[in-house]
């Protein structure tokens, strides 16, 4: 397996002994050896962990600065056989001053030292008694560190070819401004912070809201490593931080309060940083208008070879869990039923007309037109719900059709389309015998004329039932079910249409039983005669493949702009419990083919609410229908 565009990196926390850098150089070199068998390509040790953060005025004590030295060069030497680069925080000397800086250096060799900016000098914090801020240095220094000699300034962005990265230390992500904001306007896609960060009451969480908060509005990583056990603890305590965010997302957390040392490792998805830049126009801006004059640090390091991915998968990106898939199913509810209440009231709609068919696409689509009128105080029975069987509705949706129209109070409409779609056939001259393309979607078209008939006679307008997944694949009849006046399932996955519904059915005990039914229905058109024991014939993940499966490629190729190649790796790993690898590459070449080809369907839509990813061609998602699959079907094979 290649690096899939990934970077590894690890926050390290290691016990210090305050003042004692032959112990403290010891530990780090024991740690940086850790990270490097486990393929960490980058890690960040606290602020000052050379001395310890608090030395106190100790720091004036060239004893200590002299050990500090010696201890950086005896790093950089039982280091250098390592293609890892290490970043360590020590206090150095540089024309009569003290510096509190980050030490960037790989291969022995130190690539270039960051000063600290913002030096807190309030509370308990009084780091100006001992530090010179970067503010007050040159912007083109360089400094004397172990018998190198390296540039000093926090305008560098450190490069190594599949990456960039920048280092700002504890307090500078605390200022109004960071200056990390500046480091990913000018390129950096991960910023490495160093911290002496201290333990209070509810701090905690405001630093993991800080800290998440500017990788989000960074588009970027943030990779932060804190004092821990060791330090004094005359009026402080040092928990231990050592945290991993990723464009607003938590990826990985040591635990606080330890005395053993942490190593914190986590995989960065560069590509996904990359991809949201891209997208994101503000960002490119923000570029323009704060770009200066970075010095841009090459370094040498290979990439190394792996098999395993240390970055959370999603198997189910559109789902969330506990508490968070309640809160998800609560908001889109809203969303729904607000677009939808608002096209009601702009079209002076006299009623709602939807296609009841007993799956979960039209449940849902009903469960929302009846709040929708909840809401806007209407009657329900101004909603028309048509169940239209035909040549392959069982008993089972036909009776569930009924019973939830009648639980619900809409006004219910059977209108049977077996004996329209027979004469239809004899008007094309079609074998009513041959169950192909032709006699299912003149069943779709046949049901989509009733309800937009139904609409012009009732003063009303079509609420369409299609889903997100389904207008991917493009599992949907041309100008059939296709078409409606408002999709307010548009924007919505299958894989969260299923816990819309069933979460709705925990807080309605009328409607629960059927619900619950509808749940356990296996998905189909039902287009096709049920079998000799009147069970549905026609399944649609048989067909085109599990929901499952499709959603998480949907949300990896259109979310984060992923190549097939990296889809299917993760694909395997995140489903390896459930399909072989050769049935995740039939599926996602499937996938592939059928986004490509079903365009034509998407590029005319009606409107809906876009509740999450959409594909409508006024929103989310351009393509020309002619775009060809080759590249992307070409990107992966089976291996």
């Amino acid at each position: 397996m290649t690096n899939l565009g990934y970077v590894r990196v690890a926050a390290a926390v290691p016990p210090v002994r305050v003042a004692d850098c032959g112990f403290n150089s010891s530990i780090i070199i024991d740690m940086f050896a850790e990270a490097a068998k486990k393929g960490v390509e980058i890690i960040v040790f606290p602020e000052l962990c050379v001395t310890g953060y608090t030395c106190g005025d100790l720091f004036e004590q060239s004893l200590l600065l002299e050990s500090a030295d010696h201890a950086i060069a005896d790093i950089l030497s039982k280091t250098a056989d390592a293609d890892t680069i290490g970043i360590i925080g020590a206090p150095l000397r540089h024309k009569g001053s003290i510096v509190n800086a980050a030490i960037v250096f790989c291969h022995g060799r130190i690539v270039g030292v960051v000063p600290k900016t913002y030096l807190p000098n309030y509370k308990e914090f009084y780091e100006k008694r001992w530090f010179i801020s970067a503010l007050q240095l040159r912007p083109d220094e360089t400094i004397e560190v172990a018998g190198q000699t390296a540039p000093m300034r926090t305008d560098i962005i450190f490069d190594i070819a599949r990456a960039r990265f920048a280092v700002e230390i504890c307090e500078d992500l605390w200022a109004p401004i960071p200056p990390s904001s500046r480091h990913t306007v000018n390129g950096a896609e991960i910023v490495f912070n160093l911290s002496a960060d201290n333990e209070c009451v509810g701090k905690h969480d405001y630093l993991l809201e800080l800290i998440r908060q500017q990788s989000a509005r960074c588009l970027a990583a943030y990779v932060f490593s804190s004092c821990g056990y060791g330090e004094s603890t005359t009026d402080l305590v040092f928990g231990g931080n050592g945290i991993v965010c990723e464009t607003g997302t938590q990826l990985a957390h040591s635990n606080r309060f330890s005395l053993d040392r942490q190593l914190t490792v986590c995989d960065i998805d560069i590509d996904k940083i990359n991809n949201d830049r891209r997208i994101n126009t503000t960002f490119a801006e923000s570029r323009g208008v704060h770009a200066d004059n970075y010095l841009f640090v090459q370094i040498d390091s290979p990439a190394p070879m792996r098999t395993d991915i240390m970055h959370p998968i999603d198997r189910t990106p559109f789902v969330p869990c506990g508490k968070a898939l309640d809160d998800r199913c609560h908001e889109i509810f809203n969303i729904q039923t607000l677009g939808l209440a608002r096209r009601v009231q702009h079209a002076k709609c006299q009623s709602l007309v939807v296609g009841i068919s007993g799956g979960l696409d039209s449940t849902l689509a009903l469960i929302i037109a009846v709040k929708t009128c909840d809401l806007l105080k209407l009657d329900r029975t101004s909603i028309i719900g048509v169940t239209m069987p035909g040549f392959g509705t069982t008993d089972r949706t036909y009776n569930n059709a009924i019973k939830l129209m009648q639980l619900l109070g809409v006004t219910i409409r059977e209108i049977n389309i077996a004996e329209a779609c027979r004469q239809h056939f004899k008007d094309i001259n079609h074998n009513p015998d041959v169950h192909d393309v032709t006699y299912e979607n003149s069943q779709a078209r046949e049901r989509t004329q009733i309800l937009m008939d139904i609409a012009n006679q009732t003063g009303g307008i079509v609420v369409g039932t299609g889903d997100l997944s389904e207008l991917a694949l493009g599992w949907a009849t041309y100008n059939g079910d296709h078409m409606s006046m408002y999709g307010v399932n548009a924007s919505v996955p299958k894989t969260l249409v299923r816990h819309l519904v069933e979460w709705y059915a925990k807080g309605d005990t009328d409607t629960r039983d059927i619900l619950l039914d509808i749940l356990d229905t296996p998905i189909s058109p039902e287009l096709i005669p049920a079998d000799d024991k009147g069970n549905i014939a026609q399944r649609t993940e048989d067909l085109v493949g599990p929901y499952e499966l499709h959603d998480f490629f949907l949300y990896n190729f259109l979310r984060n702009g992923y190549s097939p190649r990296k889809i299917y790796a993760l694909a395997k790993v995140a489903f390896a419990d459930t399909y072989p690898s050769h049935i995740i590459y039939q599926w996602l070449s499937t996938f592939i083919r059928r986004f490509f080809n079903q365009q034509f369907k998407r590029s005319c839509l009606p409107d809906g609410p876009k509740v999450g990813l959409s594909l409508s061609p006024r929103g989310d998602w351009r393509m020309p229908s002619d775009a060809v699959a080759h590249l992307w079907l070409n990107d992966f094979d089976i291996q």
